[in-house]
């Protein structure tokens, strides 16, 4: 999956990045939402640069993920803020630890992945931090928020995947082609 997605050639990237940004915003759930953790693609995953700009638009406040220790942060992020790589070479916020948004006062995680199924288990690049950062939402008896949406290519998309007991998972996923909609929850 990796590979075939690293292949995809500039044009349709951004092709297919313009289609998500049009799927995610006639999503209510996406739309309402007033702390938006996204991400700054990386080896080949889907762009969000046309949906970052969009949530923008409609005031969203947005937020990167940065890795401190064996979990996520969120810092702010305006398209302005400087930028310095982390340990796996990814760009993050290089700002202070202070302005920091705790993962459960964000509204929705725009999160990467590497494969997903048809009932809602992702597939990540193995390292756990988005499992061991959202992983307070297992102990919830009803869900409340955020609302953890994956970003994938619709070639992403599998029959079944195993979930691991640590494994948190997705309420929908958003492609080029459409948002998939996992459980009780909509987006």
């Amino acid at each position: 999956m990796r590979m075939r997605r690293r292949a995809i050639d500039k044009s349709t990237r951004t092709r297919m990045a313009d289609a998500l940004a049009r799927h995610l915003g006639t999503c209510l759930r996406v739309r309402r939402a007033r702390r938006i953790a996204c991400y700054l693609c990386n080896d080949g995953e889907m762009d969000l640069g046309p949906a970052m700009k969009l949530l923008r638009s409609s005031g969203a406040k947005l937020l990167l993920p940065a890795v401190r220790g064996a979990d996520l942060w969120f810092l702010p992020y305006d398209g302005e803020t400087r930028l310095a790589p982390n340990r796996f070479g990814i760009l993050e916020p290089d700002v202070s630890p202070s302005t920091r948004c705790r993962a459960r006062d964000l509204d929705l995680v725009l999160m990467p992945l590497v494969a997903f199924d048809t009932t809602g288990n992702r597939l990540g690049m193995g390292g756990g931090f988005y499992d061991r950062t959202f992983s307070y939402l297992q102990c919830r008896k009803t869900w409340k928020k955020p609302l953890l949406l994956g970003i994938a290519y619709e070639f992403q998309h599998l029959d079944a995947l195993t979930p691991r007991r640590w494994d948190i998972p997705l309420q929908g996923v958003a492609t080029e082609k459409c948002v998939h909609h996992f459980g009780e929850i909509k987006v």
